[in-house]
């Protein structure tokens, strides 16, 4: 259905008012996953309506979990497991698919799935998340496009050094360490927000992890988790492309249920453009942008706690209104410019070689057709299209709706003049 829609913005319109911050999508997909290891009914608060959460809900009910969900809050039962394959259309339709792996392993000592899917953002390698479990005692065969895993002696704790602090690979691991026997130590870990909810949620319901948030993290095995009530932490990548669209438009919003801390290294930016931020009372921040934007100059994408290569698309569209140029340099992902040539048919200046893309400011945009061709790179269309005279219509929504709940919705609640049809 979404593939046949299109958001259709008329811009030019000053945003103003209060958005409520989402559920982290990043956060809620391993948390999903992480019910599979709780034998009994885990309720999830704060869970985005996405695509990628009912993708997961689906895997879950396809190895025997039931779920439902009532407006934001998912409830999980996993009191009984009566698959360990996951189906090659489920895998295919979200990259953190694979995350599941970890935790059917570590539950039922088995498991089989295909190769995942998601965004073509260039190698996002898997090789990790394999080899890490590996060495925890797992077996894994790789043929025809499946992998069938096994640990019939069940996983064993283990000293893991990632190469690269991989956020996937670093859940996958938490997630098998939980019930494997003895400690597992994860060196190099990724440090981003999320690794702290899983490990919050794992203590939570009786596990014990140390170190989240830091570059090790230690798993002591359990013999089982018990179900919890978790609330999902606030979607720093929506606040971002939220934040982007109120400084777009030259206006004034109110972000409600944020985490200032973990959207520092975006808000440091938006402060050098020229934006106006303040925080107040609990999960409140408060943007304005009466002064003209100007560059920030050089932004180089990282690892947390560096600028987050998701928020990188909606600056760009943000700098290219921007007085002088700004040099983007991307570290974590091969092809992540692709948004950058549907910007320039809105009239933005940007040349591309590489892992740099050098963006001149232009005084206006103007309207057109857009294709939308990945997640992050859609909600920079919708950034642009916000401030281009006219109207510009963006198709290939089945990616927006994969990280953000309600786009249109959202920013016409704020004065944006923008439907989907």
């Amino acid at each position: 259905m979404a593939e046949q829609q299109r958001i259709v913005i008329n811009g030019g319109k000053r945003l103003e008012g209060e958005i409520a911050v989402q559920g982290a999508k990043n956060s809620a997909l391993p948390l999903l996953a992480a019910t599979v290891l709780c034998s009994g009914e885990t309720v999830l608060h704060n869970c985005p309506r996405l695509s990628d959460c009912d993708a997961a809900c689906r895997i879950l009910e396809c190895i025997g979990c039931k779920c439902r969900r009532e407006k934001n809050t998912v409830t999980a039962d996993a009191s009984v497991i009566s698959g360990v394959e996951v189906p090659t259309e489920l895998m295919r339709e979200m990259r953190s698919s694979i995350i599941f792996l970890g935790s059917i392993l570590a539950r039922c000592k088995t498991c089989r799935l295909s190769f995942p899917g998601g965004c073509e953002l260039g190698p996002r390698p898997i090789d990790f998340h394999l080899k890490a479990l590996r060495e925890m005692g797992a077996e894994i065969v790789e043929r025809h496009g499946y992998l069938d895993c096994s640990a019939p002696k069940g996983l064993h704790g283990a000293r893991i050094a990632l190469s690269f602090s991989s956020v996937g690979a670093t859940e996958n691991i938490m997630l098998a360490a939980s019930l494997a026997e003895g400690v597992t130590e994860i060196h190099n870990a990724a440090r981003e927000p999320e690794i702290a909810d899983l490990a919050e949620f794992i203590n939570k319901c009786g596990g014990k992890v140390s170190g989240a948030g830091g570059s090790t993290v230690a798993i002591e095995g359990v013999e089982k988790l018990s179900p919890c009530e978790h609330r999902i932490i606030p979607d720093r990548i929506a606040a971002a492309t939220y934040l982007c669209c109120g400084a777009i438009s030259g206006g004034e919003l109110i972000l409600t249920g944020v985490d200032h801390a973990d959207l520092r290294p975006v808000t440091a930016v938006l402060e050098q453009m020229g934006c106006s931020i303040y925080t107040y009372g609990k999960g409140h921040l408060f943007i304005n942008t009466r002064k003209p934007l100007v560059s920030p100059g050089t932004i180089r994408t990282n690892v947390h706690p560096g600028f987050p290569t998701d928020a990188q698309p909606p600056l760009m569209a943000l700098t290219s209104v921007a007085s002088g140029t700004t040099v983007f340099v991307e570290n974590i992902f091969e092809n992540r410019f692709k948004h950058a040539s549907e910007l320039a048919r809105l009239g933005a200046k940007i040349s591309v070689e590489g892992k740099v893309a050098v963006v001149t400011g232009v005084k206006a945009l103007s309207g057109a057709e857009l294709i939308s061709t990945d997640l992050r790179g859609g909600a920079a269309l919708v950034t642009a299209g916000l401030a281009a005279e006219g109207t510009t219509r963006i198709g290939g929504l089945s990616h927006i709706d994969r990280g953000y709940e309600n786009i249109e919705g959202v920013l016409r609640s704020v004065g944006a003049d923008i439907c989907r049809r």
